[in-house]
């Protein structure tokens, strides 16, 4: 599975809408979408400055990342950012892989 962290950023429609519904209802709401695209929601925090939620997720490949990224969009009341996460493990796994490239000029 993939995990990303998505950041969250509600305009005001959606302000309005998050306290109607609260906290523990928004979270509920992310949690079966996830859950429904096959993945699993680890963790989901509000904040506020820079994003007003923070929302950590496996996913099973990036197609349902962009799927879920691209259907939240949509709805005009939330803007997400979505960032792959990407584990030691596959750090090593890359730094250990040959390829040729050639920087530009060289």
């Amino acid at each position: 599975m993939a995990k990303f962290m998505i950041q969250a950023r509600y305009t005001a429609d959606g302000t309005r809408g998050l306290m109607k519904e609260g906290g523990s209802g928004r979270r509920a709401v992310v949690k079966k979408v996830v859950e429904d695209l096959g993945g699993k929601l680890e963790t989901f925090y509000f904040a506020f400055g820079d994003a007003d939620a923070v929302v950590i997720c496996e996913v099973p490949d990036v197609v349902s990342a962009l799927a879920l990224s691209m259907a939240v969009n949509a709805s005009g009341q939330v803007h997400i950012k979505t960032t792959p996460l990407i584990s030691a493990e596959e750090v090593d796994a890359a730094s250990h892989k040959a390829v040729q490239y050639r920087a530009p000029g060289k």
